[in-house]
C-alpha cells in the first residue's frame, strides 16, 4: 500500500549540475542545481530552475547566457562546496580550487576540471513560483576525450556523474550498467518475452 506524502518534488534522481554565470563586475560565479533536465531536441535545450534571490539567476538575465558543467563523483567535495556558499562575496572557484574558462561561443564561464560542459544560450524564462524556469538552446558540448565513446558520445559510466535525491539533501553515485535501449520498435518486454520462447 503506498502512502500519501503530500504535494513535493520527489521525482528522482536529480542531476547534480553546476551553473556558470558572471557577476558584479564580470566575476566568474557558479551554483549547484538541481532542478534541470533536458527539453528538446530540436533545437536542442537545457531547462534549469533558480530562486530569484540568487547571485547567478541575475548573472543569466543579465548577460543571457548559461553554462552546465557535469562534475564527476572525483569532485564531490568541492561540489558541495559550491552549493554552501555564496556567490555575491565569494571567488567560489578560487575557493573551490577551479578553474573557470570564458565561454567563446557564450557570456559564461565553465569548469574545465568536468568532464562534460554545455554552453547556453537563454531562450526563455517562465517565473513559476519559489523558481524561474531558464530554457538555455544548447550551442555547443564539449567533453574530455577520454568520457566518449567510438562514435565521439560521451558516456554515463566514464563521466560516472553525481546525482542527487534534493528531498533527502544527499548526494548519490551512478549505478550499474543495466541493459541496451534497443531502438525504435523493439522493447526490452519484446526481447524479454522472444528469450522466453526460446528457452
Amino acid at each position: 500500500m503506498k502512502v500519501s506524502l503530500g504535494a513535493h518534488a520527489y521525482a528522482l534522481p536529480s542531476p547534480v549540475w553546476v551553473i556558470g554565470s558572471y557577476g558584479v563586475h564580470e566575476q566568474p560565479n557558479v551554483m549547484v542545481a538541481a532542478w534541470g533536465s533536458v527539453c528538446c531536441t530540436t533545437p536542442p535545450c537545457l531547462s534549469i530552475s533558480i530562486r530569484g534571490n540568487r547571485a547567478t539567476y541575475a548573472g543569466i538575465i543579465e548577460h543571457g547566457a548559461f553554462t552546465v558543467s557535469v562534475p564527476s563523483r572525483d569532485y564531490l567535495v568541492e561540489v558541495d562546496f559550491i552549493g554552501m556558499v555564496s556567490g555575491v562575496n565569494s571567488d567560489k572557484f578560487s575557493m573551490a580550487g577551479l578553474t573557470a574558462v570564458r565561454s567563446t561561443l557564450v557570456d559564461a564561464p565553465y569548469v574545465q576540471e568536468f568532464p562534460l560542459v554545455l554552453e547556453c544560450e537563454l531562450l526563455h524564462q517562465l517565473d513559476i513560483g519559489s523558481h524561474t524556469q531558464f530554457i538555455g538552446q544548447v550551442i555547443d558540448v564539449k567533453a574530455d576525450s577520454h568520457v566518449l565513446n567510438d562514435q565521439e558520445i560521451p558516456m554515463a559510466d566514464r563521466i560516472n556523474p553525481l546525482i542527487s535525491s534534493a528531498g533527502e539533501r544527499a548526494y548519490y553515485a551512478l549505478g550499474d550498467f543495466l541493459e541496451q535501449a534497443r531502438g525504435p520498435g523493439i522493447s526490452l518486454l519484446d526481447v524479454h518475452n522472444e528469450m522466453i520462447v526460446h528457452d
